[in-house]
């Protein structure tokens, strides 16, 4: 086979989906024999949002998701998303196995092997392929070998460990209890955090009815295994927030503990990591499952374009140049989040008090944070000499036509090429690209990458020029093998 995808979360499942609509054969193991209606994550950001819009995938997350659009910390902080330039001005809050249900009917249809109950127990490769040996739950064996493997498989990832990648880091946070629970009464606002020397409490609404309550007692660290009640979810909601808001009928309760860590390499020949098996992070600020779905959404088109023999192994090195800067933003991000919120003397929250004061009234701040968070001003680097765009993330322009927006475009999962005047320069180039004139107010001529960031731009560039970028980015025409 052409890739192997071992672990069935989101990050697994869009990546494999991927693969599989670029005419890839891809497997995807996962080690649960069903599906889970049980999950941590629970927060789709707006760049993840747009980069399932170029699946055709977001209206439905939409329809049952419940959007918000701020976030309140600490403090006075007010992280307003809706000002954000998008078609996805907010937070969605939907339970991850609703994103992953929506992600495993997708993979399918596009062809994605899907084996459950399959654990992978270790791994070898050599120049031209790896070896992943498997364990079923009927107790039998079997080698499976593919030109690419995909470690998608969670904190505790096996492939990682099968490669000895090593996974520095430390634990930020114990002993956090999590439930799904009914309210009586509803919080003051939704997303606020708060906190005292007791510990802290979070709510997030699903829109159902059912609200996420996130509680951690600094005066009681039990081990992971430890079981959990709901009376110790009221007790420290009632001693943080005064109110357990009439708390009851849970219908999932759990406890975990959060690790920050990342490897130092996101590749090792053949294998690559994605999502949690190559960082993890506290769960403040809801980026996890945020940042390996856009993994995936990095990788999945240059493995495709390498197996289609379009592209040279270069193009995969940028997957670590890409991603692993953009993992190690998060650990900050949502370090400085938790350790805000966590704080534990009182001089320590009276200054975060203040801190919050005067970002709100420095508004441009909080509007960076709104940024940073939703992953809405991530971009990559460009080659020095590039167009300023080149790099950077493509919002969702209006063209002229059908389809008239980019994002549709893009659900060819092909490169979008957006200018005046260039469907015949770009023909010869048919099979991996799309063309598309801008409805109005866009002067330069855009190659856009199938994850949605501009690979290549220039103003008025002639038609020499076009064919140079597009021969860089889509290989030479003939020179592949589709």
């Amino acid at each position: 086979m052409d890739v192997l995808v071992v672990g069935a979360g989101p990050t697994g499942l869009l990546l494999a989906g991927d693969l599989a609509s670029s005419g890839v054969e891809v497997t995807l193991l996962e080690r649960r024999d069903h599906e889970s209606n049980l999950s941590r994550a629970f927060t789709v950001h707006a760049r993840t949002m747009e980069e399932l819009d170029a699946r055709g995938l977001a209206d439905e997350l939409l329809r049952i998701g419940t959007p918000v659009q701020s976030l309140h910390p600490f403090g006075r902080i007010h992280i307003d998303f809706s000002r954000l330039r998008t078609r996805f001005p907010f937070m969605l809050i939907t339970p991850q196995w609703q994103v992953e249900r929506l992600l495993l009917r997708w993979a399918e249809e596009a062809g994605v092997t899907m084996t459950r109950g399959a654990r992978a127990t270790g791994i070898r490769q050599d120049p031209d392929g790896v070896d992943v040996d498997v364990s079923y739950p009927d107790g039998t064996t079997a080698t499976l070998r593919a030109r690419y493997v995909v470690g998608t498989d969670g904190a505790r990832s096996t492939v990682r460990q099968s490669l000895g990648m090593p996974f520095p880091g430390k634990s930020a946070v114990r002993s956090v209890m999590l439930a799904d629970v009914l309210l009586e009464r509803a919080p003051d606002r939704p997303l606020n955090f708060a906190s005292n020397e007791d510990g802290y409490t979070f709510f997030a609404p699903f829109g159902d009815g059912w609200y996420r309550a996130i509680a951690w007692d600094r005066r009681r660290q039990s081990p992971d295994d430890a079981p959990v009640t709901l009376e110790e979810v009221r007790d420290v909601t009632r001693r943080t927030i005064g109110d357990d808001l009439g708390m009851h009928d849970a219908r999932w309760i759990s406890r975990f503990h959060s690790d920050e860590r990342q490897v130092p390499r996101y590749r090792q020949g053949r294998v690559f990591l994605a999502g949690d098996a190559a960082h993890v992070h506290s769960p403040a600020g809801g980026m996890g499952m945020n940042t390996g779905m856009q993994d995936a959404a990095n990788l999945g088109w240059k493995l495709a374009a390498v197996l289609h023999g379009w592209a040279g192994d270069g193009l995969l090195d940028s997957y670590q140049s890409e991603r692993h800067p953009v993992g190690r933003m998060v650990l900050r991000v949502s370090h400085a989040l938790l350790t805000a919120v966590v704080a534990r003397s009182a001089a320590v929250r009276t200054l975060r008090v203040w801190v919050a004061a005067v970002a709100h009234q420095l508004s441009v701040v909080e509007a960076y944070a709104a940024r940073g968070i939703s992953g809405i001003s991530i971009n990559y680097r460009a080659p020095r000499g590039s167009h300023p765009l080149a790099g950077r993330r493509v919002p969702d322009l209006r063209l002229a036509g059908e389809p008239s927006r980019l994002y549709e475009a893009l659900r060819q999962g092909k490169f979008v090429l957006v200018g005046r005047d260039i469907a015949a320069i770009s023909a010869p180039w048919a099979g991996r690209v799309v063309t598309a004139s801008p409805a109005a107010g866009l002067r330069p001529t855009l190659l856009v990458r199938p994850d949605g960031y501009a690979a290549w731009a220039a103003e008025d560039p002639n038609p020499d020029e076009v064919r140079k970028a597009l021969t860089r980015w889509l290989g030479e025409v003939g020179h592949h093998a589709e």
